[in-house]
């Protein structure tokens, strides 16, 4: 790998400022999960490029206020909102097949954090894991010839610090056997969208798609709405980091950079914070870098083959 990738941009950074001078007209993002929290912000700076912008929502009638509001603060009329729930494959299948033509930017967004009970998917996967990583998968194997079409396209992959928390345990990623544990399993699923981002670099750079991955920081959201305040700030004791807070503004920061800096072009397989690329750490002590594990070639494809094989159980 060549030297760590370092932009001019960093903590306080927020999205309008990372896609300023962006020209993206003429090309087509989508951004999941994007009627809430960073993904609403995300949506924002990528219409503000001048791309056409489809907000992959659960709720449809959120995602159409949101989108409202956003082509009123943009002017960009290409603001668009489709359904999709990312736990069922039906609507997955449905989305892809409404697709059509190339697609620039797939934007992995949603996500669900630290559900306090053992949940499972209607297919039977841990709930978490099922929404973060294997959702966002079948979308992107059903994205590929959208993205392949493009012929420079990117993916971006919201992960977390949280990835820190846990390697994949491929031997039990369900909790059939050990203890559920709510950040524990977040972590997992965590470090599985990184590793995909490795993955699928690997795999589809011939193609012209790069994927990266990012912490996007910490951001109050709805996606704490699983726990409670005393839940944090227990947890962040636990991780020994004091994490600062960013507006969604600044957390979607990352995600836009990977979207659409020019210094991000042909490059992928890689993890972001703050806007900067991350070191590798040995050791999780606080919140920041990337664990290697998640950045293992042999875990990502061992985590690749895993998941095909659960979408086809």
């Amino acid at each position: 790998m060549s030297d760590r990738i370092e932009t001019p941009f960093g903590f306080e950074s927020t999205a309008a400022e990372v896609g300023a001078g962006v020209d993206l007209s003429g090309k087509r993002a989508v951004v999941t999960g994007a009627a809430s929290g960073i993904g609403v912000e995300t949506a924002r700076a990528l219409a503000a490029t001048g791309a056409e912008v489809t907000l992959a929502v659960r709720k449809t009638e959120v995602g159409e206020k949101v989108a409202a509001e956003i082509t009123a603060t943009t002017g960009n009329e290409a603001v668009r909102v489709a359904p999709l729930e990312l736990t069922d494959r039906a609507s997955i299948d449905a989305f892809v097949d409404a697709w059509d033509g190339p697609l620039h930017l797939l934007v992995n967004n949603a996500g669900v954090m630290a559900i306090q009970e053992l949940e499972l998917s209607p297919d039977g996967h841990e709930m978490q894991f099922a929404t973060n990583h294997l959702g966002h998968f079948a979308l992107a194997l059903g994205l590929y010839e959208a993205l392949a079409a493009d012929g420079a396209a990117r993916v971006v992959a919201v992960s977390s610090s949280a990835h820190l928390r846990s390697p994949l345990i491929f031997d039990d990623i369900d909790f059939d056997f050990r203890p559920y544990e709510p950040f524990q399993a977040y972590g997992q699923s965590k470090t599985a969208n990184v590793l995909f981002a490795v993955e699928a670099t690997r795999r589809w750079a011939g193609e012209g798609i790069t994927a990266n991955s990012l912490m996007p920081g910490g951001i109050a959201t709805g996606l704490q709405r699983h726990v409670d305040d005393e839940y944090i700030e227990r947890a962040r004791a636990e991780s020994k980091s004091a994490l600062q807070l960013k507006t969604t503004e600044q957390g979607a920061a990352t995600s836009v950079l990977l979207a659409t800096s020019p210094q991000l072009e042909g490059i992928g397989g890689r993890y972001f914070e703050d806007c900067n690329e991350a070191e590798t750490v040995a050791r999780r002590e606080g919140s920041a870098g990337v664990a290697a594990y998640a950045l293992d070639p042999a875990n990502a494809e061992r985590l690749w083959d895993e998941s095909l094989r659960m979408l086809d159980a």
